[in-house]
């Protein structure tokens, strides 16, 4: 099979969704990679690794795109991208579609094979192919708000592990799932005062016993959430619902009860946000205010740290991309169950519940595409 690694066209995205190890393994079994020149500088990576590993290298989008019958990427297709796929090729990359109406009906209207990392499941029912990407997002979410929190940056000038006779300041994490803890651990380890909110209490069990009573749990309830935003410092959104729109857990209304320079960071906003005044931002531009409130709500945080995130995402989704390449999209998602869990649009249909739902289109089953 031949697989496409285009560049990434999103604002301020600097992965790459293959290293040199990736089209190493891809290659040694028989398949051919094409990676668009410069695909992976940012991250480190130049078209002389590629090479060496047995890539082909392409002079732009439409010739990898046009080559290829997988294209494999890190962040969903923008519309110039999208008007390259054609139908019966395979896409396999982040979608997000739950909050993207727009792109859910141009890649229905476009034909091809779309399989989202952010919805394949193992047999735990844990995420494998966004963990990684989450844990980094929750590391460097605390790191993001720490940095807010400064006067030049309009936060309240609060250093997160305060001094000696100073207090720490509070740290308040709503879901306690990998983005929460791996925020967590940060700001732990720097010295802030930690909450962590999650509406399981088994979960809350694990937090307690995974960082030793060095952070409070709490029960995750309007009231609790309310009773807190007085006296935080950084709020951390950390909500996830697979494959759906994640809830609002902090509404407009509330942000009256925050000291101004507070910060937000929502991590959810891939999905829509778990913020009711959340928007998406950028790098570039990462912040703005609401009602005195610094709100940080950018789309694609670990591509800040480009080459970190690439190895992970790399070790993380190349199984499951071999297993495309192998078998083929049909064979290879009627013999994992997990990976079928991740076919999120097909042959013109939605096959994702939860996207469908959101969206009000009419879901088909992978199982009936399939014919198994």
């Amino acid at each position: 099979m031949k697989v496409g690694i285009p560049s990434e066209t999103k604002a301020n995205e600097y992965r790459v969704s293959m290293a040199p190890a990736g089209v190493r393994e891809l290659t040694e079994r028989g398949h051919e990679a094409v990676v668009q020149q410069g695909a992976g500088s940012a991250s480190g990576f130049s078209d002389a690794d590629y090479a060496a590993q047995g890539a082909s290298i392409a002079p732009d989008a439409d010739a990898v795109f046009a080559a290829s019958e997988m294209i494999v990427k890190v962040k969903e297709p923008l519309a110039p991208e999208v008007a390259r796929l054609r139908p019966g090729q395979i896409l396999f990359t982040y979608l997000h579609l739950a909050p993207a109406p727009e792109l859910t009906r141009a890649l229905c209207d476009c034909g091809a094979t779309c399989i989202a990392y952010e919805t394949v499941e193992d047999r735990l029912g844990r995420l494998p192919l966004l963990a990684p990407m989450s844990e980094i997002a929750g590391r460097l979410a605390t790191q993001a708000g720490a940095f807010m929190l400064t006067k030049p940056l309009r936060g309240r000038g609060v250093l997160l592990g305060g001094v000696p006779g100073v207090a720490a300041a509070n740290v308040m994490i709503i879901g306690g799932g990998s983005v929460g803890s791996s925020a967590a651990a940060v700001a732990i380890g720097m010295g802030a005062d930690v909450f962590i909110f999650d509406v399981s209490v088994d979960r809350l069990r694990e937090l307690e016993a995974m960082f030793g009573g060095r952070c409070s749990t709490v029960y995750s309830s309007t009231l609790a959430i309310e009773e807190m935003l007085p006296r935080t410092d950084l709020v951390i959104g950390a909500v996830l619902v697979v494959g759906d729109r994640a809830p609002f857990v902090i509404r407009e209304r509330q942000l009256a009860l925050m000291r101004p320079g507070a910060v937000m960071v929502d991590v959810a906003i891939d999905q829509g946000g778990c913020f009711e005044t959340s928007r998406p931002t950028t790098h570039h531009d990462p912040t703005f205010e609401v009602e005195g409130i610094v709100h940080y709500c950018v789309t694609n945080m670990p591509g800040a740290v480009a080459r970190t995130s690439t190895f992970a995402l790399n070790n993380a989704t190349l199984p499951f991309t071999l297993a495309l390449a192998d078998k083929g999209w049909r064979k290879a998602l009627a013999d994992d169950c997990h990976l079928r869990d991740g076919l999120n649009v097909c042959c013109g249909h939605v096959t994702y519940a939860a996207v469908a739902a959101a969206h009000g289109l009419v879901h088909v089953a992978p199982e009936g595409i399939l014919g198994i």
